[in-house]
């Protein structure tokens, strides 16, 4: 398994964040890793050692309500405003003038949101598999309840009484066993959906993840892990500590951040990468149709043969393009 480098710990926010650095401290821009869902810096432990390795600064944190980093009680604690924050705080206390972020998941809807509200301090942004879309024109809670049901986990995850965060907490070796496998291939006809909220997958696949995990049995599952035992273990570990409420709390401000984001502008005006995967479910790479009316200066790349956790999946791969691309647009 590889090594994580050592962890650190900065006050940024309100908070204190844990994170982890590699690569040469005169490197500029450096390349900030931002993890999704149920995630942590760890899922870029194959990034991390293969970008420092060539010599690009990467930094990679725990984000709010993840990890080694703190978990606020209050919910509006983990809004759009609070998660950018960290991340401008994180630059302040490392001396960094402008970075490149990188990031997966409910990572890339933050990263996808830097250049938006703190345009001074972001040199580039990566998405990985996650799109940039205009904001909605309705409460995404409630075209996402429209599209797939009450049963749909974004929608389950604004229930008060919190039974989804029970749920995944009371089963979290199940939780990481159904999650972190390879999926079956995509239908090379599967139709194009709408994007709805970010979600491009279609209203045929099941997505009552609480459901699906209540009810898992790893006996059962033919599809192949993506984890070691050892690199499952760290996830299991860690959850079991925090719980995931903090990470489902990002969820529970959608309407929140949609209310907010009135009038901003969505353009992004700085060099993007969006790269997708094939296999993806919930993200295909359909969903990133239509970016480059939002973002002028964009490249597309597709991960053959990869689900949603593709910087796990295909990490030589993700590593490489992330290379060559750093490389070719800011040296």
């Amino acid at each position: 398994m590889i090594e994580m480098p050592p962890l650190k710990f900065v006050q940024t926010n309100g908070i204190r964040m844990g994170y982890y650095e590699a690569g040469p401290v005169s490197d500029t821009p450096p390349m900030v890793l931002c993890h999704g869902w149920p995630e942590l810096a760890f899922s870029w432990r194959h990034q991390i050692k293969a970008l420092s390795e060539a010599g690009i600064r990467v930094i990679a944190p725990d984000q709010r309500g993840y990890g080694a980093t703190d978990r606020p009680e209050p919910v509006e604690d983990y809004d759009i405003e609070h998660l950018t924050g960290d991340l401008v705080g994180l630059l302040d206390h490392l001396g960094i003038d402008k970075a490149i972020f990188v990031g997966h998941d409910w990572g890339g809807f933050i990263v996808w949101q830097m250049p938006l509200r703190h345009i001074g301090r972001v040199a580039g942004v990566v998405g990985i598999n996650t799109p940039h879309t205009n904001r909605a024109w309705a409460d995404p809670i409630e075209l996402l309840r429209a599209r797939f049901g009450d049963k749909m986990y974004i929608v389950q995850f604004q229930d008060p009484s919190r039974e989804a965060d029970r749920i995944f907490g009371s089963r979290v070796e199940q939780t990481f066993d159904a999650f972190m496998r390879k999926p079956a291939p995509r239908p090379p006809d599967a139709p194009a959906e709408e994007v709805i909220a970010g979600v491009g997958a279609s209203p045929r696949v099941n997505l009552a993840f609480p459901q699906m995990i209540a009810a898992y049995d790893a006996k059962h599952d033919p599809r192949t892990p993506i984890l070691l035992p050892e690199e499952k273990k760290v996830f299991v570990d860690n959850f079991t500590r925090t719980g995931f409420t903090g990470g489902i709390n990002w969820y529970r401000n959608m309407s929140r951040n949609w209310v907010r984001a009135e009038g901003l502008d969505h353009t992004v005006r700085v060099p993007s990468l969006m790269i997708m995967a094939e296999n993806d479910a919930v993200l295909p790479p359909s969903s990133a149709d239509g970016m480059d009316k939002l973002i002028p200066d964009l490249e597309k790349y597709l991960v053959r043969d990869s689900g949603h956790w593709t910087q796990q999946e295909k990490p030589d791969e993700v590593s490489a393009k992330l290379i060559e691309w750093r490389r070719r647009r800011f040296g």
